[in-house]
């Protein structure tokens, strides 16, 4: 099911120029019933998929690379509106006038020409499907008791690919919600105190969920490898460390 593959040269040149913000993981490969799904792994909350000539970004953000020389982009997903998941001068430099631009209410003012998913909203786009499921935290929250990331507000993505479904989970931490993600894939689940998860947490997740594939993201300076150890007795679940902080 996953194997290298020739279509990951081409990528050759995208981690090139991604590389001004930090050295990226190289990308990865995943078989499918439609093709070859390349995942490059841009840094932070950010990924660049591609899959049957479809360039899928997620929060695309310009401290991590120099966007005018990435491919242009023919759908991209944006999480929730804050600045590091919602960079208008990111997402300017690769849409073009076809691009598909998915938002949250809350950042629909900020970029023209988009369209809002809510949390249950499902929609195929460009010849794959995309799913809005709720982010949000219950237990890191503000001084002033407000969460970081209130429920409603924020989106994570189940985006399918061919037979493979891929659940980018957005800020969130382990909510009941995710008991009813079904048929996951490749689950990427944020780990990065205090917004997101802790490694504890992503595991309960993980649990919850069950993918074959788990990518921990958005890491930060969180000790990632407190997760595999997490989860060395999930033998149904491989964890992948990628350069994602």
């Amino acid at each position: 099911m996953f194997r290298s593959s020739l279509s990951l040269m081409l990528f050759s040149l995208v981690l090139a120029s991604a590389a001004a913000a930090q050295e990226q993981s190289p990308p990865d490969s995943i078989r499918t019933s439609a093709g070859d799904l390349v995942i490059t792994f841009l840094g932070h909350g950010s990924l660049l998929f591609t899959f049957n000539g479809t360039t899928v970004y997620v929060d695309p953000y310009s401290k991590l690379a120099d966007h005018s020389k990435l491919p242009k982009a023919d759908v991209i997903l944006i999480t929730h509106e804050h600045r590091d998941h919602l960079d208008p001068a990111a997402i300017e430099k690769v849409r073009t006038e076809k691009t598909t631009i998915v938002l949250t209410e809350a950042g629909a003012g900020q970029v023209s020409g988009g369209m809002v998913m809510k949390n249950g909203d499902v929609k195929a786009i460009k010849g794959i499907t995309v799913e809005a499921v709720p982010a949000y935290n219950i237990v890191s929250k503000r001084e002033n008791g407000q969460p970081y990331h209130p429920k409603g507000a924020g989106n994570g993505y189940i985006i399918t690919f061919g037979d493979k479904r891929v659940y980018v989970a957005g800020d969130t931490e382990n909510i009941p919600d995710m008991k009813g993600l079904k048929n996951i894939e490749i689950a990427f689940l944020p780990m990065n105190l205090p917004y997101t998860m802790t490694p504890e947490m992503v595991a309960d997740a993980a649990k919850m969920i069950q993918p074959k594939v788990l990518y921990p993201y958005h890491t930060g300076e969180t000790d990632v490898a407190k997760l595999s150890v997490l989860m060395k007795d999930q033998k149904g679940v491989e964890v992948r460390i990628r350069r994602m902080q």
